[in-house]
């Protein structure tokens, strides 16, 4: 028995992985592509988008009551994710309270192979208070873990360097509510028509690719402030 275990694991790691993959090809079906609005700097140039709900509750940094929002569907393995994650730091401490950064799940699976493994890590972190912690960590080492052949040693170890419970972290990893965040955040991408990442939405308004990095998204965020009177 006890040589059998690893196998036994290492057999549920995959099924919960292919359950996962399985989901997010099922969300694409369920809420068929919308074709993305093109924006420019005029803020309400293009009406806002809803779309359906993703996971609750969001994982966000800022107050909830902010006047910009930033929701960010993003995959951990994506190397412009990876470039992005800075800027959004760098946003966060120039606006403070006047801007709200929200994270959803948007895996490419299976072009990026790690990046579904690195989406349940956060999740499963996010169970004990530390999304944002393990996201930077996830984030600042993209580089080194994702040519590795098994991840897991680095996301464990990153688990451990946060003082989680190792053992629940473990078991979270292929849970049915950590599989279902990643699933909802996917389907809410869909249905707003997202395809790729990063893709960035500023108070429900497609932000350009082009308008990215720090320089030009600040421009935007600014010029949404004055729009509103803030």
């Amino acid at each position: 028995m006890k040589r059998a275990l690893p196998f036994l694991i290492i057999a549920a790691v995959l099924v919960g992985a292919a359950i996962i993959a399985w989901a997010l090809k099922q969300s694409a079906v369920e809420t068929p592509p919308v074709a993305p609005p093109t924006v420019n700097s005029s803020p309400g140039a293009v009406a806002p988008k809803v779309g359906v709900p993703g996971s609750e509750p969001a994982h966000s940094i800022g107050d909830a009551n902010a006047p910009v929002t930033l929701e960010e569907f993003g995959d951990f393995q994506c190397p412009p994710c990876g470039a992005l994650h800075p800027v959004l730091k760098t946003m966060e401490h120039e606006f403070g309270p006047r801007l709200r950064v929200i994270f959803r799940e948007f895996p490419l699976v299976p072009a990026h192979q790690h990046a579904l493994a690195a989406a349940r890590s956060a999740e499963a972190a996010g169970l004990q208070g530390k999304f944002w912690e393990m996201h930077d960590l996830i984030y600042g080492s993209q580089a080194t873990w994702s040519n590795a052949f098994d991840v897991r040693p680095t996301f464990e170890g990153f688990a451990a360097r946060l003082g989680l419970d190792l053992e629940k972290f473990k078991k979270d990893l292929t849970s049915e509510t950590v599989a279902q965040r990643i699933f909802l955040d996917g389907k809410r991408g869909r249905s707003l028509g997202v395809t790729g990442t990063p893709t960035m939405f500023m108070n429900g308004r497609e932000v350009p690719f082009e308008s990215l990095p720090a320089d030009k998204l600040r421009v935007l965020i600014n010029n949404e402030l004055k729009a509103l009177g803030k």
